[in-house]
């Protein structure tokens, strides 16, 4: 550890030599927190502060986590017509989404204030992922800083490239990769995993996230070391108010009544209703002055008291809120070909989850544009996942996806990602819209099942059907229960959940949040096994509505033709202007688009009409084929002369018919011989290397006349 009169620095070698280095006491020192990470020449600084006191009636914590990449890190101007950093992108909302999960557990539960991180990349090396510095630049923050805090945590990507694990690869070495999970945790407990996984087994996935503990338990260490120089004494706080009489009162008057429900089976609906009426009920057994006065404390402390009654009722009665066993899935349902105008479309619906998905297959102009600090180009499968208010009967403006949502759908096309085929037999940029109609609990997993039987009704030719399933856990220690295709209140009060897709071949991503501490690798093993019997129950279901990709798109969908020519060809193609390639694509109504790659131009040729997209690839095949010297040609009369005429033998090229090759006989003029956009055949007998002209002859595809006899 180097430290001066301005800074210190903790530095950490990973197993390959490269390091990391944490350096506080320099930049941003108002803060309640703030350190510089370094990796190569990839620089984050993160910071934190606190409010001092917490909002009335909080009980919870108010924490933000922003992580925003600056254009100048990467030496580039943003795009756009303000220039500058405008709000998150995706990419960053994603980012931000994995850190603040890692770091929202490990805070006391009774802290309540204020509290926002802001982790900025100041220099990019575009060798370097930035996410996986950003969990440990914002520990680091809070752990030296005076906000309480059971941390430190330390967020590293485990890849396995070549049958062996790397901690932090380089972004090229991530491509040849077949696990890439981000695994966040803290000295003792795993606490965020999130990733993709090229069909691998359970075992292999555990192991992933046991070698990346290992490295975090470095990470954090130097933390702690770091803090012991540097750190701030932790504030002393007071942000719950406390009754504990009422707090009794409540637990004895409503804990059996509440435990009843919970084990009853009812609807979701009926059974918030009714447990309300029980809170209500006891609410309206005190004094006017009392129940209003203590409505905050009221509300919270029959919370607790219903998330005891829930949690105890599974551990000991072995049954579910809506009465099934833990490993037992709820009822399914699913459609297929539901939306007659789009090119794939499915109904997935799973006990009260329900996603309507849908289909659309565009052309390369289509692509999505990504423009960011780090990276930069076209993405050619977009999965959008919508969560409107409806879908849990609630009301609520509908303001575009929030950060949830992103991660959702974030999930899910990772998942299906991994079973698209190649370029060369799909070429279509997808879009995947999820829209969440009904929903009780794992609707990212329903929008990989309804995405997978969207994609197959489209006729994308995906390698495997992929199914998902979200897993809970309840433990008390002591006991434990792993709970299969969670509610979304067993979600809300349990400890675990645990998303996994994949196909019967294995896993395909992974999403992760731990809010219990010391779980088990055997426990988080047996979760995935069990969760595996639920995904294959899953894809049996989906199978008895269809099992495999339709053998060809539907009639309305687009035609895409790819086609191959020589680079020195692409702007005989286009045309001066973009003449054109734009006159052929209204004379053949399609959409053409040219790429070079390398020493070829791909030529993409997009349409509905299979005509039309016929007509295209002979119109540019004629103007990228090289005439050959011997071949007999079609040809039109584009022009006349009184040496000859000027024939367009294929698009754009023109060869001279002399009049001495129009007939065996012998013409004097070219009066009368031939009228412009006339159609004659016409063979090729020279091409003059230096000037490329070509020489036609009519006369000798017409028979020879016979010599007369002397007389």
């Amino acid at each position: 550890m180097k430290t001066t009169k301005q800074e210190t620095i903790k530095t950490i070698t990973l197993a390959d030599g490269r390091t990391i280095s944490i350096e506080t006491g320099r930049l941003a020192k108002q803060a309640d927190g703030s350190v510089v990470v370094r990796m190569g020449n990839a620089m984050l600084l993160a910071t934190v502060v606190s409010g001092k006191e917490a909002k009335e009636n909080v009980d919870f914590l108010p924490l933000s986590v922003d992580y925003q990449e600056k254009y100048a890190a990467s030496g580039r101007f943003p795009g756009g017509f303000f220039k500058r950093e405008a709000r998150l992108s995706e990419y960053e909302i994603l980012i931000s989404r994995l850190v603040d999960r890692a770091l929202r557990p490990l805070f006391p539960e009774d802290y309540h204030a204020e509290t926002q991180v802001m982790i900025t990349l100041i220099s990019a090396d575009m060798t370097i992922m930035p996410d996986t510095l950003a969990g440990l630049a914002a520990s680091a923050a809070i752990t030296i800083s005076d906000i309480p805090f059971n941390g430190p945590i330390s967020e590293v990507r485990v890849a396995r490239i070549n049958g062996q694990f790397v901690i932090n690869p380089l972004i090229a070495e991530i491509q040849k990769a077949d696990i890439d999970l981000l695994v966040a945790a803290s000295m003792n407990d795993v606490v965020m995993v999130e990733g993709e996984m090229s069909e691998v087994s359970e075992q292999d996935m555990v192991e992933a996230i046991r070698f990346a503990h290992e490295a975090i338990k470095v990470q954090c260490k130097a933390q702690l070391e770091l803090r012991e120089v540097t750190g701030k004494e932790k504030r002393t706080y007071t942000h719950e108010k406390s009754d504990t009489a009422l707090q009794e009162k409540i637990r004895k008057t409503t804990y059996e009544k509440v435990y009843a429900l919970a084990k009853s089976g009812l609807p979701k609906s009926e059974r918030h209703e009714k447990i309300k009426a029980v809170r209500e009920e006891f609410a309206a057994s005190l004094p006017a002055e009392e129940q209003e006065e203590k409505a905050f404390l009221i509300k919270k402390y029959f919370h607790d008291v219903e998330k005891e009654a829930v949690r105890t009722m599974i551990l000991n009665d072995q049954i579910r809120l809506d009465g099934r066993k833990a490993n037992e899935i709820r009822p399914i349902w699913s459609e297929v070909e539901y939306l007659p105008s789009a090119h794939g479309s499915a109904v997935f619906t799973r006990g009260e989850t329900q996603s309507l998905t849908s289909v659309t297959l565009g052309s390369k102009l289509d692509e999505q544009m990504i423009d960011g600090a780090m990276f930069e180009g076209t993405n050619k499968f977009i999965l959008h996942y919508n969560f409107p208010a409806f879908s849990t009967g609630e009301v609520r403006p509908n303001r575009g996806p929030g950060r949830r949502e992103i991660g959702h759908g974030n999930l899910a096309m990772r998942s299906l990602k991994k079973v698209l085929p190649a370029q060369s037999v799909n070429p279509y940029t997808i879009r995947v819209v999820s829209d969440i109609l009904e929903s009780n609990g794992s609707s990212s997993m329903a929008t990989v099942c309804a995405g997978t039987l969207a994609l197959m009704d489209a006729g994308v030719k995906i390698a495997r059907p992929v199914s998902g399933i979200a897993m809970g856990l309840i433990t008390d220690g002591k006991k434990h229960a792993v709970l299969s295709d969670i509610l979304g209140d067993e979600d809300h009060l349990g400890d675990m959940d645990f998303k996994v897709t994949g196909t019967e071949k294995g896993i395909c991503g992974c999403q992760m949040d731990l809010k219990v501490h010391g779980l088990p690798y055997e426990i988080m093993l047996k979760a995935l096994e069990q969760a595996k019997e639920g995904r294959l129950h899953i894809l049996a279901e989906m199978n008895k509505t269809l099992a495999e990709p339709r053998a060809d798109y539907k009639p309305h969908a687009p035609r895409i033709v790819y086609l191959e020519i020589p680079k020195e060809f692409i702007g005989a193609v286009i045309g001066p202007g973009g003449k054109i390639i734009q006159e052929m694509q209204r004379e053949t109504d399609t959409t053409i688009s040219i790429e070079e790659k390398g020493e070829v131009g791909v030529v993409e040729i997009c349409s509905n009409n299979k005509a039309g997209v016929d007509m295209a690839l002979q119109k540019i095949k004629g103007i990228t084929v090289v005439p050959q010297v011997g071949e007999v040609y079609k040809g039109r009369v584009r022009g006349i002369q009184p040496f000859g005429a000027f024939i367009e033998i294929l698009p754009g090229k023109d060869g001279l018919l002399h009049i001495s090759e129009i007939s065996w006989q012998r013409l004097e003029s070219m009066d009368g011989i031939f009228k412009e956009g006339e159609e004659i055949e016409v063979k090729l007998i020279d091409v003059d290397k230096k000037t490329g002209k070509m020489k036609l002859s009519r006369k000798i595809l017409l028979p020879r006349p016979e010599r007369k006899p002397q007389e």
